[in-house]
């Protein structure tokens, strides 16, 4: 019914209201996903490296998989990233201060055989991992 001559305002009024019905609107005015997100919103983070740990990748693949556990400078949560590249894991130290970002996996989740990563180092004491990995640059001494 009300699609006649004169049904704009209830038109546009009950385009608002079921609005509300998709999933993905409900989530983005609730502002729920920067809520749950550790980096709250926004592209990277800087933290300190608690501790490295080992991840088993999931099957069929079987390998351990090189990760930090990372406490954020700004809000204190800790969260796990990881190390990507051959030999990244040796030029991170416990106590470094790191850059992290999301991994890219669907929906802010993990990515690929790695369960329950969802953030990989791009930076260890202000300069570039893949950099130190493929040997441009090396690991300031602090």
């Amino acid at each position: 019914m009300g699609q006649g001559k004169f049904a704009a305002r209830k038109l546009s009024r009950d385009s608002k209201k079921f609005r509300w019905a998709n999933k993905h609107y409900a989530r983005r005015m609730l502002h729920l996903d920067e809520k749950a997100d550790p980096l709250e919103g926004s592209p990277q983070a800087r933290g300190i490296v608690l501790e490295k740990i080992g991840i088993e990748a999931k099957q069929p693949n079987s390998a351990i998989r090189k990760a930090v556990r990372v406490q954020l400078i700004k809000n204190g949560r800790q969260v796990t990233a990881f190390a990507a590249g051959d030999g990244a894991i040796n030029f991170i130290d416990e106590h470094d201060e790191v850059e992290i970002e999301g991994i890219g996996g669907r929906l802010g989740r993990s990515m690929g055989d790695i369960p329950g990563v969802r953030f990989v180092v791009t930076k260890v004491n202000n300069v570039s991992l893949y950099e130190m990995v493929i040997g441009k640059k090396e690991k300031p001494r602090r």
